[in-house]
């Protein structure tokens, strides 16, 4: 109790000095702040948390959690001082929500299993937006993947799908004869397009591989940095730069870097 409330003073705290700083005496910069500049932020924040994740940092974990819920926090000043809403108005929202969601906690729904969870919150989510487009609640500024990622699952949920992965297989080497089509053309349009419909597809893989598409390119990424990077070292020793070396001597440096992973 004690440490929960210590918690409570500091959220407290944290509110009164974001008061402070949006006050007429406070900062300027802090003042002229609006709730559309604040977006991009959260964006940002929400970012360095995901790679604290991925790099195991504990400590620029607990930092970049600290930013990106000074943003929150921040952005929910705004709105009270606009009288839209107030943090408590927040909280209160989220925490009937997740009531309403998890009725095999705090209701009497019995499941079975992950899935079982799964399929409740889905259907929970369409009755709560049953006036609304199924896929309005996606945003426009995800990550091309992952919003594919995410509207092909709700699509999937309402018997929009492949039987099994080799149907999808099937889709992904049909897309790509109609994009070697594409590229006889020299239509850049229909390039695009086409090149579109090979990545969808590829989503739609990852989904059937419960891989997160996002996360499985941010890793491939990354390994191509690793790679490379080892490319350029090797290099640099023989006095080389990327540009002055050969193909068959970067592919050389590339393939012992691959060993190594």
């Amino acid at each position: 109790m004690k440490k929960e409330m210590e918690e409570t003073r500091k959220l407290s705290d944290m509110i009164k000095l974001i008061k402070t700083l949006r006050a007429p005496d406070g900062c300027p910069w802090d003042r002229q702040q609006k709730k559309e500049d604040i977006g991009k932020y959260l964006l940002e924040e929400s970012y360095e948390v995901v790679d604290a994740l991925a790099n195991q940092d504990s400590q620029a974990l607990k930092e970049e959690l600290g930013d990106l819920l000074f943003q929150i926090l921040f952005l929910s000043a705004i709105c009270a001082e606009s009288n839209l809403f107030s943090l408590n108005d927040v909280m209160e929202e989220i925490s009937k929500k997740m009531i309403r969601r998890h009725p095999h906690v705090f209701g009497d729904t019995t499941v079975n299993s992950v899935q079982d969870v799964k399929d409740n919150w889905q259907r929970i989510k369409q009755d709560e937006r049953k006036d609304k487009s199924l896929f309005e609640g996606i945003p426009r500024s995800f990550p091309a993947l992952k919003r594919a990622q995410k509207i092909t699952s709700i699509a999937s949920t309402l018997g929009f799908d492949w039987s099994d992965v080799h149907g999808v297989l099937k889709k992904h080497e049909e897309e790509i004869r109609e994009l070697d089509v594409a590229l006889k053309t020299g239509d850049r349009n229909k390039m695009e397009e086409e090149l579109g419909d090979v990545l969808f597809t590829i989503v739609n893989l990852s989904r059937f591989l419960s891989v997160d598409a996002e996360t499985a390119l941010s890793k491939t990424t990354e390994k191509f940095l690793r790679r490379f990077s080892h490319v350029t070292e090797g290099l640099a020793s023989r006095g080389l730069k990327p540009e002055e070396a050969t193909l068959e001597q970067m592919d050389a440096l590339w393939n012992e870097a691959k060993n190594k992973d």
